[in-house]
């Protein structure tokens, strides 16, 4: 079990770093969305298609890129005062139901995530979102929405990869009555 853990924490390390790149890159093309649409809008009285959907694309890619990272860290809001009041044992039982619980919860969201992206509403293409096809700008493709859309599925398919690692330091601490520290260093310093 302690390898399983050992591996799962090192592959969600090496994925947090390379989403907390992207999501900080998301918020800063989402503000540069932002901040050309208020200079077209109020500088120029010219309010461009565009950088609206731009900018609410980016914010999806943000939230998918992030929400896991923070879900691993333990950065949602969590009423854990009863599981510091039980002993141990009690509070870990606690702990792995509740991973559980929220995994079932993750779990439809992933679902819900893919039905999205390759549903009904995944058909349709964004109404002011293109991207150029050549270098001199003759071809353009309107971006499809599941493109979007796919930001659910990639934030909830790895919080349920990260329930998983949770479920597993869990379970391990109560068959073991030891925290699992692999890989806690090096989450702690990375980050």
């Amino acid at each position: 079990m302690s390898l399983i853990i050992t591996i799962c924490a090192e592959l969600n390390n090496r994925i947090s770093k390379g989403c907390l790149f992207l999501g900080g890159l998301s918020i800063v093309l989402m503000v540069a969305a932002i901040l050309v649409q208020v200079v077209f809008r109020y500088g120029f009285n010219n309010a461009l298609p565009w950088p609206d959907e731009a900018a609410r694309f980016c914010m999806l890619w943000m939230v998918g890129f992030l929400a896991p990272v923070a879900l691993r860290r333990g950065g949602f809001v969590a009423v854990d005062a009863l599981a510091f009041a039980l002993p141990r044992r009690l509070a870990s039982i606690l702990n792995l139901l509740l991973i559980m619980i929220a995994s079932l919860v993750v779990f439809m969201a992933v679902k819900i995530g893919w039905s999205e992206v390759t549903g009904f509403s995944g058909r349709f293409a964004t109404a002011a979102l293109y991207v150029p096809l050549s270098f001199d700008f003759s071809e353009w493709f309107r971006v499809p929405r599941s493109w979007m859309m796919a930001s659910i599925l990639f934030g909830f398919t790895w919080m349920l990869f990260i329930q998983f690692e949770l479920f597993a330091k869990e379970l391990y601490t109560l068959l073991t009555g030891d925290n699992h520290s692999a890989g806690k260093a090096s989450e702690e310093g990375e980050c």
